[in-house]
């Protein structure tokens, strides 16, 4: 069963909800336009409760199925990126500085699908939950519905969700048991001096030579200080100081990210770059101010709930991928999934540029695809008694 027929139907509809969508991207928690346009098409399917206004725009429909059963829930995420679009599409966003470049648009539009061929059959027990969350690109959408009480609203069991892929071939689905993706942290680091005449650096507490000595120190956390047989990442991605050549800044900031998998790694790492930080500043006879934020935790998936989805992919798609390599992008459903057990799944769409670049465009192609897998999940998960 490659793609459910009544689903292949309608890929008309939903390649013109995801083109309708992918003109008007809407930014983190701000996707009042997007939510008013997926509720809609939610009443318009005979959806059995709509509601809005979850974490500012979040979106949760209730399909009531033949009986009593299980709660099961399908989440997609609706917000886009602050770039400019370079698709040349003549669906092309509407909006100058933003753009569905990550695919959002088409994982609401699978959620729709699935919506929509749930409630015409409803051929299965108990409900479904719907989720459309904003601000997975930013804050965490994901964290603040479940820190409202979504779970527990909607009496959620489960929950579940799929991501394009643009590495895959089309229909070909990738997964794993376990850590799928990173826990993601952001730091800054200030390095404070005196600031003074270049031609007089004796008068100065330069803090240049030291913000370099802790961007090369830094690198020794993965090399030095965490197992080789562990995966980290601590990137050093921004250096700001200065603003002539014959000045001296009174500081410089450095910033970037860490990943770990692992929570006593993610905790060395902090640890390590705090007293590299300071051990330098020392050294130097500068300051150094450590601005540490933890955000994403890694999105692990449930061993059981995994064998299943990947069950219900093969019967999807004869491309099924079940030992993919963890991959050091994070995901805010990992707050999903750290509340109920469920899976993280990423979906095909045919090689082409990469997520967040401004060529990117999801491929319509997989959108039955996506539906097809929601749909015969719930079938699997909550037979009719």
């Amino acid at each position: 069963m490659p793609v459910i027929n009544r689903i292949a139907e309608f890929a008309e509809d939903m390649t013109a909800w995801r083109r309708h969508l992918h003109q008007h991207p809407e930014l983190g928690l701000e996707c009042h336009q997007t939510a008013e346009f997926v509720a809609d098409k939610l009443r318009e399917f005979g959806v059995d409760e709509v509601h809005q206004g979850l974490a500012t725009s979040g979106v949760v429909g209730v399909i009531r199925g033949r009986g009593p059963g299980p709660v099961t829930g399908l989440r997609a995420d609706m917000d886009a990126l602050p770039m400019a679009e370079e698709t040349g599409a003549d669906w092309a966003s509407t909006i100058p500085g933003r753009m569905h470049a990550c695919g959002h648009d088409g994982h609401t539009t699978m959620l729709l699908g699935a919506a929509r061929y749930l409630a015409e059959t409803r051929n299965f027990s108990g409900s479904v939950a719907l989720i459309f969350q904003p601000a997975e690109e930013t804050i965490g959408g994901g964290r603040i519905m479940v820190e409202e009480g979504m779970m527990e609203r909607f009496s959620i069991d489960q929950v579940y969700a799929l991501h394009t892929d643009p590495f895959g071939d089309l229909g070909e689905f990738r997964t794993r048991p376990g850590p799928i993706m990173a826990a993601v942290d952001d730091w800054t680091i200030t390095v404070r001096g005196k600031g003074g005449h270049a031609a007089y650096p004796q008068d100065c507490s330069d803090p240049m030579p030291c913000a370099l000595a802790i961007g090369q120190a830094l690198q020794t956390i993965v090399s030095r200080n965490a197992n080789p047989l562990a995966a980290a990442v601590v990137s050093l991605t921004q250096v700001h100081g200065g603003t002539a050549h014959n000045i001296i800044p009174e500081k410089v900031t450095l910033a970037g990210t860490t990943r770990t998998f692992d929570a006593d790694l993610r905790d060395l790492a902090e640890a390590r770059l705090r007293a590299i930080a300071a051990g330098q500043a020392a050294s130097y006879g500068v300051t150094a101010e450590v601005d540490y934020e933890r955000n994403y935790p890694p999105t692990v998936n449930h061993a059981e709930q995994t064998q299943l989805a990947v069950q219900v992919a093969r019967s999807v798609s004869g491309q099924v991928i079940d030992d993919l390599a963890p991959e050091m992008g994070a995901e805010d459903f990992s707050y999903m999934l750290n509340s109920r057990p469920g899976a993280f799944l990423f979906l095909g769409q045919g090689k082409g540029p990469s997520v967040h670049h401004p060529k990117f465009d999801f491929n319509d192609a997989a959108a039955p695809y996506g539906a097809s897998f929601f749909a015969e999940l719930i079938a699997r998960l909550q037979p009719p008694e």
